[in-house]
């Protein structure tokens, strides 16, 4: 055993290793793709770098993070500016991240242009999506820092052109977590109920002034593109400067170059609005004013077409007097026809009256010689009437006979008979019962 080497506890070696690597490693610049990352619960993030022939493990605390002007993802090849550091609980070594930086614009243009791609299949862009952007909105939500000249240039735009109500939902447009904060102003706006304490905008301005594109990249993030696709309320987006073309311009119902021409989109001109009215109205009255004089002219000319109206009234006149005087006469030649018919009717009634009594007359005598002969009448006179016991009349002896009861009615009453024998042909004993 040689006892001329230096004799460690891991411990002891593994600080040593550390205290070297901290010492040489002190700062550096690291140029990887991001691979492997995950965001910790406590905001802390997990990743590694890697290239062709390597990896290196990294961590970003939560503080670096919040700060960082891109958000860490897979695939994305960036600088990394941090120190080495070991942890003596694996035996590794991780690079613990203070700066983190896209590895040229190409890498992120690249990325950009993928998800632009992913977006467009996936039809958030196309423009039967686009909602139109109210004319003269009565609130205008505003999301933005709240610090910095653009929220000033918004507020000021709009004052001077149209006197509208503004509602700033102040955010961060720069960082990790800009793009999360975004989303959530544009959810909270469109959350807002109509006729609330807080009223619910009718246009919504995401706005941000210029920057280089890392620091334009929330404006890229996949969370920010989709709460602008699935709002109710139209957006017009005005991210950094005219020549800047972020996935919000896309997605967004209107892009404007400049926040200060998301303001001039958002409202007219008062003055402007005001004196085209005014110019309507003249126009109008003008227009108003030719059409009467045309149908005046329209009107004189009929008028001078129509005759004299007295002439025509004259000539009616004249035919209804004819009228009136043929109505007199035929009036007075009806009456005396009907006095005629009437007199006509008075002698038919004397005729017939006479025809009447004297039928009257005659009916009263053949009456009374009807009654003279009822048997009544002729009972009053010292007749009977002989029936047998049905009562049927019996009319000569032969038949009183074989009847052998009758009836005989007098004119006070009736006796019943039975016959006894006869004498002759013409004489028989009748005997009371």
């Amino acid at each position: 055993m040689n006892s001329e080497v230096t004799e460690y506890s891991v411990s002891e070696i593994s600080f040593a290793i550390k205290r070297c690597v901290e010492t040489t490693f002190g700062l550096v610049r690291v140029k990887g793709e991001i691979f492997g990352s995950k965001r910790a619960d406590s905001g802390h993030w997990y990743l590694s770098l890697k290239d062709e022939n390597a990896v290196l493990s990294a961590v970003c605390w939560k503080g670096v993070a919040s700060a960082l002007p891109l958000k860490i993802q897979d695939g994305l090849e960036v600088i990394a500016t941090g120190k080495i550091t070991t942890f003596a609980g694996k035996s590794s070594y991780q690079l613990i991240i203070e700066k983190l930086e896209v590895a040229g614009t190409g890498a992120l243009l690249k990325l950009l242009e993928e998800r632009k791609q992913q977006f467009l299949k996936e039809g958030l862009f196309d423009a039967a999506h686009k909602k139109p952007i109210p004319y003269l909105p009565d609130v205008i939500g505003v999301v933005t820092s709240p610090s910095g000249a653009v929220i000033r240039d918004i507020i000021h735009r709009i004052k001077d052109r149209f006197g509208t109500q503004i509602i700033v939902w102040p955010t961060l447009v720069q960082g990790e977590t800009a793009a999360t904060k975004i989303a959530q102003a544009i959810k909270g706006f469109n959350s807002l109920k109509r006729g609330g304490k807080i009223p619910r905008p009718d246009v919504l301005i995401v706005a941000r002034g210029g920057g280089s594109l890392e620091d334009l990249w929330p404006f890229n993030e996949e969370e920010l593109i989709r709460a602008v696709y699935n709002s109710d309320i139209p957006i017009i987006s005005a991210v950094g400067h005219e020549t800047d073309t972020m996935l919000i311009d896309y997605v967004a119902d209107l892009r404007a170059p400049t926040p200060t021409g998301a303001a001039e989109f958002a409202v007219p001109v008062k003055s402007e609005l005001v004196s085209k009215i005014a110019a309507l109205e003249a126009r109008r009255m003008n227009a108003m004013t030719r059409y009467l004089a045309v149908l005046r002219q329209h009107l004189e000319g009929l008028a001078r077409g129509i005759p004299n109206l007295n002439q025509i009234l004259a000539e009616y006149r004249q035919r209804f007097d004819e009228r009136i005087e043929r109505f007199k006469n035929s009036v007075q030649t009806y009456i005396q026809l009907k006095k005629r018919d009437i007199s006509d009717i008075g002698l038919k009634a004397y005729y017939i009256k006479a025809l009447i009594e004297k039928n009257v007359l005659r009916l009263e005598n053949l009456s009374s010689r009807l009654e003279s002969v009822s048997i009544e009448k002729v009972l009053k006179r010292g007749f009977a009437w002989i029936t047998d016991r049905h009562y049927k009349t019996v009319y000569d002896a032969t038949t009183a006979k074989k009847k052998g009861e009758l009836n005989i009615r007098f004119v006070d009453g009736i006796v019943k008979t039975k016959i006894a024998e006869v004498r002759d042909a013409h004489q028989f004993d009748l005997f009371d019962e």
